[in-house]
């Protein structure tokens, strides 16, 4: 379609309306933009400098390469596009049956990916939590460790073909009693890997059997007696195994990783899964203990790559838990990451993380997006990496469409992940989509009601909406589900109140500020600079606004990278300041 009208714009609805029926079921937004990607992956294109594809923001497409349609039988041989120069609009081609070259190619790709499986191109699959058969409790972070890894392992194998389901939805079925048809239904999946671990001193007994989701049939069984120092090459059998029981053919780079397992230091492996264990407590004393495994494996295996990548993780996210500031994490965060795509290139986690680093720390935007797309290319059933790609780098740079589209592709692969599905609401708030935002957030919290941070979001929205009885109900439900004493929450609830009534909505705000100083704050409550910043806007005090993010900008706090994208700071935009602002941290438009 954009062959035959070189030039002009085609629109979303009219691709929408020629690829799929009226009657078939599909998340258009996201298979159009994965097939948008696709098509520019084989193209070598660039959404940023495009040669053959440019994205019309909220239209459509148009491709921007000079076409030639007077070649033998139909070929069309489209040359790629000077980054610099836009082709004189109007001109049209006549009908084209594409032929040879990169013409047939496109139009293969394409046709393929988007009416053989209307709804994705993937088979999907998903790995339940491994049981411990140990006998012995201490010994659940060994079980929990072949989940993720094997999660990890599957999930690299052929990423065009096979889609994994990530962790927290897979361990949603830990101890579970649903039937493997009622799991299959929830997550969506073709197939369920179910398997055990035992381990007496050195030696481990792995069990594994591959059920097809459709008919319920165990279609490949095994079990697996190795030295512990074995356990991936283990993984790596198992992965095999199950490639060839779905016919799936690996690509070189999958062989080599399979072929080049190496066995690992049993006492530094038990380090990182405890690493792994702690960190997945997502809290200040996780991070923190987190922190101290991953190093210790290092102490042990100094090129145990994996270990660097998790302490990597550790450090980038620390400022989230409020264990270290920015300035006191990134940089060791950054020396981690570069450790661990030295010792091994092939680790998605690694390249994800050094994307967060260059966007949050260096505002190097290019970088940050190479890093990703390294992360994705390597790995595309890793939500985490799309979650990134999507709240780091697409919405500060204001591509809401893509990153709106990256965070439903996240949801996919991990759909019962809290902390994703309640990202999307915010994205859609930066995209203004206040509406939407509302829905999802509403949905979330019927998925997670203990879940404080959706709360606090909604109080956000409702504020944005200028809704502040429904504000403050929100507000009240984060601060009881973040732990903070209920009689004084209950308090502070008619304080809120009774400043509304008073004083209307600057009283609710001044409120605000004054609570920002307490020790007791819900995640996400007005306590960073920038969140003091809008809170200093909202009572019209921009010089005060414009100082708090000047200290952001200097600490490198995280927040800073959203300074673009926040509704509130609209106000701040004529600012000379603020637009300095905008120009060091890389996110003007």
């Amino acid at each position: 379609m954009l062959l035959e009208r070189p030039n002009q714009l085609v629109s979303r609805e009219e691709l929408q309306k020629k690829l799929w029926s009226s009657d078939t079921f599909v998340d258009f937004e996201q298979s159009l933009n994965a097939a948008i990607r696709r098509l520019r992956l084989a193209l070598d294109d660039s959404a940023e400098s495009p040669r053959y594809i440019e994205t019309l923001a909220r239209k459509g497409y148009r491709w921007v390469a000079p076409v030639e349609g007077a070649r033998p039988a139909g070929t069309v041989v489209a040359q790629p596009a000077e980054v610099t120069t836009k082709q004189p609009r109007g001109r049209t081609a006549t009908r084209i049956a594409v032929g040879a070259a990169v013409g047939l190619a496109i139009l293969v790709i394409a046709w393929g990916a988007l009416r053989s499986r209307p709804v994705r191109d993937r088979l999907m699959l998903a790995v339940l939590p491994f049981q411990n058969l140990s006998g012995e409790e201490q010994q659940e972070y060994l079980a929990d460790g072949m989940t993720e890894e094997m999660i990890t392992q599957l999930g690299g194998l052929n990423p065009q073909r096979l889609g994994v389901i990530a962790r927290t939805s897979a361990m949603q079925y830990k101890g579970s009693h649903k039937g493997t048809s009622q799991i299959a239904r929830e997550l969506n999946v073709n197939y369920l890997l179910e398997g055990s671990v035992r381990r007496q001193e050195q030696r481990i007994r792995v069990t594994a059997r591959l059920i097809q989701t459709s008919d319920q049939a165990e279609i490949w069984a095994d079990s697996y007696d190795a030295d512990i120092s074995d356990i991936l090459k283990v993984q790596g059998e198992v992965a095999r195994a199950i490639a060839g029981q779905i016919r799936m053919q690996l690509p070189q780079q999958a062989e080599r990783r399979l072929s080049g397992t190496h066995r690992v230091n049993a006492l530094a492996h038990d380090s990182y899964l405890q690493g792994q264990q702690a960190w997945n407590l997502r809290d200040k004393e996780g991070t923190a203990r987190s922190i101290q495994q991953f190093r210790h494996a290092i102490e042990i295996d100094p090129n145990y790559a994996a270990a660097y990548a998790g302490l990597a993780r550790a450090y980038a996210l620390s400022p989230v838990s409020g264990l270290m500031s920015a300035s006191e994490a990134m940089p060791k965060a950054r020396e981690t990451a570069s450790r661990a795509i030295a010792l091994d290139d092939s680790l998605a986690e690694a390249h994800s993380l050094m994307g967060f680093i260059e966007a949050h720390y260096d505002y190097d935007w290019p970088a940050a997006r190479q890093e990703y797309q390294k992360a994705l290319q390597l790995n595309p059933s890793d939500s985490i990496a799309h979650l990134f790609y999507s709240n780091s780098y697409l919405s500060p740079l204001g591509r809401h469409d893509e990153a709106i589209a990256e965070m439903k592709t996240a949801i996919a692969l991990d759909p019962f992940s809290a902390r994703i599905q309640s990202f999307l609401g915010r994205t859609y708030i930066w995209a203004r989509r206040y509406d939407d935002a509302l829905a999802h957030l509403k949905h979330t919290t019927e998925m997670f009601p203990s879940f404080a941070i959706d709360h606090q979001r909604l109080a956000h929205l409702y504020a944005y909406r200028e809704e502040y009885d429904k504000a403050i109900s929100e507000e009240t439900r984060a601060r009881i589900l973040a732990g903070e004493d209920p009689h004084a929450v209950l308090k502070l609830e008619d304080s809120l109140r009774q400043a509304i009534a008073t004083r209307g909505p600057r009283g609710y705000w001044e409120k605000l500020l004054e609570l920002s100083r307490q020790a007791d704050n819900p995640p996400e409550a007005y306590t960073t600079t920038d969140g003091l910043a809008i809170l200093y806007v909202r009572l019209g005090d921009k010089e005060k606004a414009l100082r708090a993010l000047e200290q952001g900008y200097r600490e490198r706090q995280l927040h800073m990278t959203e300074i673009g994208i926040e509704p509130t700071f609209d106000a701040l935009r004529p600012e000379p300041q603020f637009q300095d602002l905008l120009r060091r941290v890389g996110v003007q438009r």
